[in-house]
This record gives structure tokens, C-alpha cells and sequence, in this order.
């Protein structure tokens, strides 16, 4: 049956006169039904057939009109319509190419999303930023690109975007913690009680800046420091070759975000986060020397009229911290800028600034009679208060930097 359906599609049979003629007598005069079709013979004779009325097709709300169906004539002059086959009863092909081509384009423009795959090596191997918890759940991993506008005029990344991917790094972390609800890193808990975090202590060791275009690799955890205290750590690495950038240790506390006075860490918060608490050593070594308070006696460098920007709040509605590293490096001499580059500091933060606050930035050089500088900086409000006090290492640049830290391994998934 198969095949005469094939056939028949290809090579129509065409009806005799015969039959047609011996059809029509066998409707003979009278009216009929067919299938819906009513016939009447007139008094003159003649057969009129009215069809049932259909309302014209409609595409995408516009009319469509239907070609009438074809006829054919046979040798006597007998109209009759061609036969049903299998292929003249099937849609219309082009439509229905065009229906299956488009679901064939969006369904690869998807798949293509969704399996994107870097075609040279030093591309993003993270082109969403999207990151991931690795080692049994205790440390976060995202990838970051270096872009153009994030390199200084070294052609390298500034130590500002490193500070700037330290801290994303650690928000994510909080977020697919799950323990993100309302400003930086505050619990549930925490939101109940108005307490947010604040960093009091920070530790960066730069071995080597990354460039334009390359992937760095930035893990963090968090783990127990004192009572009171969060102690958060981050390694910086090299997404090709796994070399370790940049290593950074930070303490922070806990302060009401309304009183904006420093508060002990209750108990129900305590509970939120120390299932995420890592058993680790600081992947920096505490400096143990005291920062130095410096005055306009012994600051030899002096950077005053410092305002932030509206863009330099965060959400907590203070400056964030890592506006601080820019202003304390406001003051630091230019050829120290020309000549060598920022290998580590040490961080205090001591008090908060808004966006109405006018701050002095003061730098002291130490010349310890090697190729490396030493300074000391002060970051203080018009009044002298202290915001932040710091001590910050600089290397001739090119330096070649010996050690390196593997903490946690690069290849862990």
C-alpha cells in the first residue's frame, strides 16, 4: 500500500471519460449530499452546487488568500480536479523549512552560550565570571580577564584592580553561601541585629602584576580569628601557568550600621557562619611591627582637599575601602612612581569616611640603603583624625621575584 501511495504521488492516474460520464449518470437529476457539498437541479436543467462558506485563513492576523484548485480537462472537454495523492497533501515544504531552520538557529545560539569554549589558550577561561566552590565547599574560585581600562601606565594591572578583585571575590563567596542579603556580606542574623563588616587589618604581597589580557585565578576563604574576629585570605594566581600573583590576609569585625560603633559577634551569627570556617594557617605572615603615626613634622610628603566621589560610596553607604589605597598613595613621590613598584603593604583602618569628609594624605620615604623603599603613609580627616595608617614595600621594577606559595592547588575542581 506503501508503494502505490508513492507511486500514485509521482505518476497521477488520470480518470477516463467512461467513468465520468457513468458517474454523472448515476447522480442523475434530484438533490444529493456529498460529503457536505448540496446539490439542486434548477428548472433549467443545469446542476448548481453551493459548498459549505469557510472564513479565508489567517497568518500572524493577516488574511491569506487560497489559490483556487486547479483543473484539468481530458479529451472531451470534462473538467475534474487532479487526484488526492500523498504529496499534494502535505504543507507547504518552503513554510515548513523556514519554521525548522529558525528552531535549528536559536536552539545552536544556545547551545553555543552554554558551551562556549575559548579558542586560544590565553583567552577568558571564565567568559561569564561565573565562579565556584571547590575544597569540600570552603573556598570560593572565580576568574577575572585584565581589561584595558584596569592597566596603568605601566601596562600592568594597578594594585587598585587587584584590591577591586580581592573584594568581588569575597562578596561572591558570601552570595552563593547563600548568606547574602542586604549590604557587604551581611546574614540574615546580621540584618536582624543592623551589623555589617568592616575591615580593621589588611596584609597584600604583590610578586608579579598581571598584564592586559590575562586570566588571573583569585581563590579566598574565611576562618576563625579570636572571639570576635573573621579572618579572610585570598591567592591571586596566574588562570595559564598557575603562578602565584598575589597573596592577601585581612581581620574583620562586626559594627551597627547605625550607631556605627563596633560590636561583638553574637552567638546566632556565630552559628551562620562557622560551618564555612577553614582550618588554615594566614596565606600571609602577620607583620608584628607597629605602624607609625605620622605628623606634619615627620611626613616629608603632604597631599591635602582628598574628597570621595559619589561613586567612591558603597552600598553600606561609607568609602570603600579600596578608594583608601588610592588617597595613602596620593602623597607618594613621583620618581618612587617612576622607578619601582608596589610589593606589599600593611593596612589599619581606623576610622570610616563619607562623602562629605575632606581628608590629608601624608607619606614618609625610608631609605634602608638598598635597592628597595619603605614608606610610611597617614590618611586623616582635616581635624586629625585618623582613618587609615599604612607601610608600604617598593621593588625596582622587572625585579625577578624568588618563592612561591601553593596553598591551595590550582588544578583542584
Amino acid at each position: 500500500m506503501v508503494a502505490t501511495a508513492a507511486t500514485s504521488s509521482f505518476f497521477p492516474v488520470t480518470p477516463s471519460p467512461d467513468s465520468s460520464d457513468s458517474k454523472k449518470k448515476r447522480l442523475g437529476n434530484g438533490s444529493i449530499n456529498l460529503g457536505g457539498i448540496k446539490s439542486k437541479t434548477s428548472s433549467s436543467g443545469n446542476l448548481q452546487v453551493k459548498a459549505n462558506a469557510q472564513a479565508p485563513p489567517k497568518i500572524n492576523g493577516t488574511k491569506v488568500v487560497t489559490p483556487p484548485a486547479e483543473v484539468f480537462k481530458n479529451e472531451d472537454g470534462v473538467s475534474f480536479h487532479p487526484p488526492r495523492t500523498f504529496i499534494n497533501q502535505l504543507p507547504d515544504w518552503s513554510m515548513l523549512l523556514a519554521a525548522i531552520t529558525t528552531v535549528f538557529l536559536a536552539a545552536e545560539k544556545q547551545w553555543m552560550m552554554l558551551d562556549w569554549k575559548p579558542k586560544r589558550p590565553d583567552m577568558l577561561i571564565d567568559p561569564f565570571g561565573i565562579g565556584k566552590i571547590v575544597q569540600d565547599g570552603l573556598v570560593y574560585r572565580q576568574n577575572f580577564s585584565i581589561r584595558s581600562y584596569e592597566i596603568g601606565a605601566d601596562q600592568t594591572a594597578s594594585i587598585e584592580t587587584v584590591m577591586n578583585h580581592l573584594q568581588e571575590t569575597a562578596l561572591n563567596h558570601v552570595r552563593s553561601a547563600g548568606l547574602l542579603v542586604d549590604g557587604f556580606g551581611s546574614t540574615p542574623e546580621m540584618c536582624k541585629k543592623n551589623l555589617i563588616w568592616v575591615v580593621t587589618r589588611m596584609q597584600v604581597v604583590v610578586d608579579r602584576y598581571p598584564t592586559w589580557g590575562n586570566v588571573v585565578q583569585v581563590d579566598t576563604w574565611v576562618s576563625a580569628s579570636g572571639k570576635n574576629c573573621m579572618r579572610r585570605d585570598w591567592l591571586v594566581r596566574d588562570g595559564k601557568t598557575g603562578e602565584v600573583l598575589t597573596r592577601a590576609s585581612s581581620i574583620w569585625v562586626m559594627m551597627n550600621k547605625v550607631t556605627r560603633r563596633l560590636s561583638k559577634m553574637p552567638e546566632e551569627v556565630r552559628g551562620e557562619i562557622e560551618p564555612y570556617f577553614m582550618n588554615s594557617e594566614p596565606v600571609v605572615a602577620e607583620d608584628s611591627r607597629k605602624l607609625v603615626k605620622l605628623d606634619d613634622s615627620s611626613a616629608a610628603f603632604v597631599r591635602k582637599g582628598l574628597t570621595p566621589k559619589w561613586s567612591d560610596l558603597d552600598v553600606n553607604q561609607h568609602v570603600n575601602n579600596v578608594k583608601y589605597i588610592g588617597w595613602i598613595l596620593e602623597s607618594a613621590p613621583l620618581p618612587i612612581l617612576e622607578t619601582h613598584e608596589l610589593s606589599s603593604m600593611a593596612l589599619e583602618y581606623r576610622r570610616e569616611c563619607g562623602r562629605d569628609s575632606v581628608l590629608q594624605s601624608l607619606t614618609a620615604v625610608s631609605d634602608n640603603g638598598t635597592d628597595e623603599i619603605e614608606c610610611q603613609h597617614l590618611l586623616r580627616l582635616e581635624d586629625g583624625s585618623e582613618v587609615m595608617r599604612g607601610r608600604t614595600q617598593w621593588r625596582p621594577k622587572n625585579a625577578k621575584i624568588s618563592g612561591n606559595v601553593d596553598q591551595i592547588p590550582a588544578d583542584t575542581a
